[in-house]
């Protein structure tokens, strides 16, 4: 028994039909594992975009055994496979946007795209154990990790506030009552009001608060301060 399995792994571990069939297929599956993922984040890379780039992967490491082992192509088996490490590089780029405040997003997703790519090497030379073992790990933590990092951010003291306030006079006051409690403002822009009056002004802000807050309520209270019209977190 323990013969004809290992026969097996040997078999499907070899560049043949039934092997690439077995790698695109585990390549597709743990691809669209991480991809169905960020999708229902709405993030820029979704279910398509994973699959094609572990396909991808896997097809590359695939090639570069079969130039090694059928070809008998004096090569590094890894050096196109390098290739890739290297290249997938622009592909995360693309899913990296700076917005409102400088803040960056698309790096979570960018990181994922790599990791994606690697996990589709080892597919492709047939490390099967290695590339399930990782897209679990992955998995968990894009998921079971996501809940942790949002209650972090949510509950941090460190704080991005977009402010209106109803007149350029009462910015003085603003200012001093936020600053009452012993919160710390820095990287303060003065932003056009996304109102058609003209006597409203928006502040943008980072607020180092004295103690840890939960964000929606912190900016309940900003809200209720005199002469604010609209306080709500900068994204």
């Amino acid at each position: 028994m323990e013969s004809v399995i290992n026969d097996i792994s040997n078999y499907i571990r070899e560049v043949n039909t039934v092997s690439i069939i077995l790698r695109l297929t585990l390549a597709t599956i743990c691809g669209g594992i991480l991809g169905a993922e960020r999708g229902r984040k709405k993030r820029p890379a979704g279910l398509r975009t994973h699959i094609l780039v572990c396909i991808g992967a896997a097809m590359v490491m695939i090639t570069s055994q079969y130039m090694t082992d059928i070809l008998k192509i004096n090569t590094d088996a890894s050096r196109m496979g390098a290739q890739v490490i290297s290249g997938i590089g622009f592909l995360g780029a693309g899913t990296i946007m700076v917005v409102g405040g400088n803040q960056v997003k698309g790096l979570t997703t960018a990181a994922g795209l790599w990791s994606c790519a690697c996990m589709g090497l080892a597919i492709g030379i047939g490390f099967y154990e290695g590339a399930i073992i990782t897209c679990a790990f992955i998995f968990g933590v894009l998921t079971l990790l996501h809940k942790m990092d949002i209650h972090s951010r949510t509950h941090s003291r460190i704080l991005d506030v977009y402010v209106e306030l109803q007149d350029i006079s009462g910015v003085t006051n603003f200012l001093n009552m936020v600053k009452s409690d012993g919160t710390k403002i820095s990287n303060m822009e003065v932003k056009k009001s996304k109102h058609l009056d003209e006597h409203t002004i928006g502040l943008l802000m980072t607020l180092t608060l004295a103690t840890k807050w939960d964000h929606s309520e912190y900016l309940l209270q900003l809200h209720n301060l005199e002469g604010v019209c609209t306080a709500e977190e900068a994204e």
